[in-house]
């Protein structure tokens, strides 16, 4: 997601300029190091919030196998079509697009991890996002999180000052949080 992506419509060009250069870091770094940090088992449902252009979710949805599902969330039409795209490349037929700034539209406890990657630092109501997560995980659920834009100590303490979430394990590349549920 383009940083502040509340805050209006990202251009169409803007967009697919952002997705060129994902692809050329996906080159570089492969997505998958930073997903078998995360405990994708099979038949887990996962939500995408920001997916972007869908770099992670034909490999979150083969992690999740035909009994898992996947959810990727964007604010940007462009977006959902370049997943659906790679979904149908891939040959994968359980990702679900949603269209939303903030509200996910999932039923309470009923995902098992959340991916929220490169996008922290750009939203306007981080808070207001966090419980959104917070409403829909499970109270094993995880939240996996990773921001280049931000050094990691930033990022765990913005996620942890919501009192929402712990730290419950720091890889190489994304810090992994549990609900805290009172």
């Amino acid at each position: 997601m383009t940083p502040r992506h509340e805050r209006g419509n990202q251009p169409d060009w803007s967009f697919q300029l952002m997705a060129l250069t994902y692809k050329l870091r996906d080159a570089r770094l492969s997505r998958q190091a930073f997903l078998d940090e995360t405990g994708i088992k099979p038949c887990s449902t996962v939500l995408d919030y920001g997916c972007g252009p869908g770099s992670y979710v034909a490999r979150v949805a083969r992690m999740v196998g035909e009994k898992g599902h996947v959810y990727a969330l964007d604010r940007h039409p462009l977006a959902l079509k370049a997943v659906a795209d790679a979904a149908l490349r891939a040959h994968v037929s359980n990702v679900t697009t949603i269209l939303s700034d903030r509200d996910t539209g999932l039923p309470s406890n009923s995902i098992d991890v959340v991916l929220l990657y490169d996008i922290y630092h750009g939203l306007l109501s981080p808070r207001s996002i966090l419980r959104e997560l917070f409403r829909v995980l499970k109270p094993s659920g995880t939240l996996s999180s990773h921001d280049h834009h931000m050094k990691g100590d930033a990022l765990r303490d913005a996620i942890e000052s919501s009192e929402l979430f712990a730290l419950v394990q720091t890889g190489v590349h994304t810090m992994s949080f549990n609900p805290i549920r009172r």
